[in-house]
């Protein structure tokens, strides 16, 4: 440790290896927040874990430490990207927009879309209902089972350099390659982006898209902190990443999903794509908002607390008028903010969720049972609590019929507010 009152412990930048003594911001303790527990383990204990993210002064990653090792996360996993319309419309969208940009042809010879972390097969399966051949890389098994199911080709593997190099001596390599977020979600981040030139053609184009951290602060979007996501980036960041590697990022789009990320564009640095005005354009908007100035962060930390103040505020006046109130939804966001706000079953009755995976189960620390969406109807709560709150239009839409009882919502972030 280094001396000194209040000082902390000697960390290392896992991009540029500098040494992390500026706090971002602390949430205390919390599991891991996919880790629900089932009805015969609720009367055991669960391992809480520092939530204590630090930006880096060289290179300005935002970054969480690595206390649990991604094969205990990720080897089997209960997050199903199919279960969110609107995510799926934004897959489809996407399958689309690239055909029609880069004129990718399932005909050609060697054609090949690859995702990495694909999940259930989300998005591979547009690319193969349009007759293209697809391969998804997922290391949770249970879900690579899932797309195989599907008839999507699924490698159950993690995705590092050495597995890109052997795939590349296999012959693997893509036209185009995604990676939807998922960037965020691997410790040593170097070893991640290294595996990428080995499978994409020497034209061939790579897409990432990823929660863009200028929203996080400007949206005080504090809950998408987790023991999944050991980094948290901006444009900046990811630039002086890829480069490392021999990637150029040639263009970057601002999308509205997970409540505002990047999908940046990259290939091979000598790879003829053009140069976009966006990325510049991009650069600036986050230098003119100050990332790379280190009291930005710093700031962060206070707008989390009064958050937490206002909610709890909010909740606690609810109750005291004898409002019932549920929560909907069980995502990893969701228990970063019951966690860090001591939010239990004294005051969310229960939470719903459409992923059967989940309902059954309690959510981790806060223990709220998670139960089926036609339980909302079968109880008639007061206020509904939107955990999943990036989906807010989706499930307002889906739950509209609690208006007919005078039910109203609650959206958290960026500030708590009541929506009837």
């Amino acid at each position: 440790f280094k001396e000194g009152v209040g000082m902390i412990p000697h960390r290392l930048c896992r991009i540029c290896q500098s040494p992390l003594s500026v706090s971002f911001v602390d949430l205390g303790t919390a599991p891991l927040s996919n880790s629900f527990v089932r009805a015969e383990n609720i009367n055991h204990s669960e391992t809480f874990y520092p939530l204590h993210t630090y930006i880096c002064e060289n290179c300005f990653l935002v970054q969480l430490e690595e206390f649990v090792s991604v094969e205990n996360i990720f080897t089997v996993y209960a997050y199903l990207s199919s279960y969110s319309e609107s995510w799926l419309d934004h897959c489809r969208r996407y399958c689309d927009e690239m055909i029609a940009r880069f004129h990718f042809d399932p005909q050609a010879p060697g054609s090949l879309v690859m995702e990495v972390a694909s999940n259930d097969g989300y998005l591979l399966q547009y690319f193969l209902h349009k007759q293209f051949r697809v391969l998804g890389i997922e290391p949770a098994s249970n879900i690579a089972m899932i797309a195989r199911e599907k008839g999507i080709d699924t490698r159950n593997i993690f995705f590092t350099e050495e597995s890109g190099r052997q795939l590349q001596k296999e012959g693997v390599a893509a036209d185009l390659v995604a990676a939807n977020n998922v960037l965020a979600h691997v410790p040593d981040i170097n070893d991640f982006v290294a595996g990428f030139p080995c499978i994409l053609k020497p034209q061939g184009v790579l897409t990432m898209e990823f929660p863009h951290l200028l929203k996080l602060i400007e949206q005080n979007q504090f809950d998408t902190i987790y023991h999944e996501h050991f980094s948290y980036l901006s444009l900046f960041t990811a630039n002086l990443l890829f480069k490392k590697f021999g990637l150029r990022i040639f263009d970057v789009e601002s999308l509205p999903t997970h409540g505002g990320s990047l999908r940046i564009f990259a290939c091979h640095a000598k790879a003829a794509h053009a140069q976009s005005p966006r990325v510049n354009a991009v650069l600036k908007m986050e230098s003119d908002y100050g990332l790379q100035r280190v009291a930005t962060y710093q700031h962060f930390n206070q707008e989390v607390k009064k958050l937490k103040r206002d909610l709890l505020s909010l909740l606690i006046a609810l109750k005291e008028k004898g409002r019932t109130i549920a929560a909907y939804g069980a995502p990893a966001k969701g228990n970063t903010l019951l966690n860090y706000c001591g939010i239990r079953t004294d005051i969310i009755d229960f939470t719903v969720d459409r992923n059967p995976y989940k309902q059954g189960t309690f959510l981790p620390g806060s223990r709220i049972p998670i139960l089926s969406p036609d339980q909302i109807e079968a109880r008639r709560p007061d206020y509904l609590l939107v955990l999943a709150w990036n989906l807010q239009e989706e499930i307002v839409q889906q739950m509209a019929g609690i208006r007919s009882w005078g039910g109203k919502f609650i959206i958290p972030i960026p500030h708590p507010k009541i929506v009837e």
